[in-house]
């Protein structure tokens, strides 16, 4: 089997890269290298199955790509991730996030490709429900234009499959994902800014109160929903991923504080603007359709974090 991850050396996009790697897939890697890193993909290129292509998602050629290289199944990771630069030019975010998804979609229909497996926001495409945990059945309501994004890249796979039935897709909605190899030196990744700094004894920083809560689900089991996904997925579903669990940023800071063994005190800094109070994601869904499970806890993958962060720090 062969497939392509978009977004391949990134954080998510490497350890799906791994696990189809182990289940014997041959991996096509799509990546600008802008976030990701060829060290991430180390253990997967000892293994020989895999082909970095280092170009951009906007201009990639995936028409010749998939006429010269026949592929079963695209996972799509690649993607502009950050909200507040989708508010300042969300011209860009969408041809990154909404042009560049027709055009692999159009091209991925023309060659046969089998699905689609896109990367979804649990955490923007719903807004600000008004109960939580939030399931699929809840209204898609972006509230900015990352979500936009990420909502209409649904509704036009959802749109092609439809039209040609042959193409089939599905979409994986993450809650907070954190682990070994998230950049700590980004707004988001609070688990990977707070395991380095505290491990460098430089100081932290919580927003407002340190009342906000997310779920956490950490890296490993996501790129499991991935895999499950283009195996079991219905076409045109979207699963959340996530715990159910909300952890405030106060009790993070003291859980990753306690698992560095670092003083817990954080300085605090302004509520920032735009920042929604709550997050938490039902993944029953999931868990009955895919046969998806968490199968690390908060503590655990906390613990797995630090230490990837202080091997780094060591070497």
């Amino acid at each position: 089997m062969r497939a392509m991850v978009t977004g391949g050396a990134g954080f998510i996009g490497s350890h799906l890269v791994d696990l189809l790697v182990s289940n014997g897939y041959e991996v096509d890697i799509l990546d600008n290298l802008s976030s990701g890193t060829r060290e991430n993909l180390t253990g997967a290129e000892r293994d020989g199955k895999i082909s970095l292509l280092e170009a951009d998602i906007r201009d990639f050629d995936f028409e010749r790509h998939f006429s010269q290289n026949p592929t079963d199944v695209v996972f799509h990771l690649a993607a502009q991730i950050d909200v507040r630069k989708s508010v300042e030019d969300p011209v860009d975010d969408c041809v990154t996030n909404v042009v560049s998804t027709v055009r692999l979609a159009e091209a991925a229909r023309r060659h046969g490709v089998q699905k689609i497996v896109h990367t979804s926001s649990g955490g923007s495409i719903y807004g600000q429900p008004e109960s939580f945990p939030v399931d699929e059945t809840f209204p898609v309501l972006p509230e900015s234009p990352y979500a936009a994004g990420k909502a209409a890249g649904e509704l036009y796979l959802g749109m092609f499959s439809r039209l040609y039935p042959d193409l089939g897709c599905a979409f994986i909605a993450p809650a907070n994902v954190y682990g070994p190899r998230q950049n700590p030196h980004g707004e988001a990744g609070v688990i990977a800014i707070f395991s380095e700094r505290l491990l460098k004894g430089e100081p932290t920083r919580v927003f407002g109160t340190g009342g906000n809560t997310r779920d956490y689900v950490y890296v490993k089991d996501v790129a499991n929903a991935f895999y499950l996904a283009w195996l079991r997925a219905g076409n045109g579903e979207r699963f959340n991923i996530g715990t159910g669990v909300e952890t405030s940023d106060r009790e993070l800071h003291s859980k990753i504080a306690s698992a560095v063994g670092a003083e817990d005190q954080p300085e605090f800094a302004p509520a920032r603007l735009g920042d929604v109070p709550r997050s938490c994601l039902n993944s029953q869904k999931a868990q009955e359709r895919l046969g998806w499970s968490v199968e690390v806890a908060l503590s655990e993958g906390i613990q797995q974090t630090v230490e990837y962060f202080k091997s780094k720090l060591d070497q």
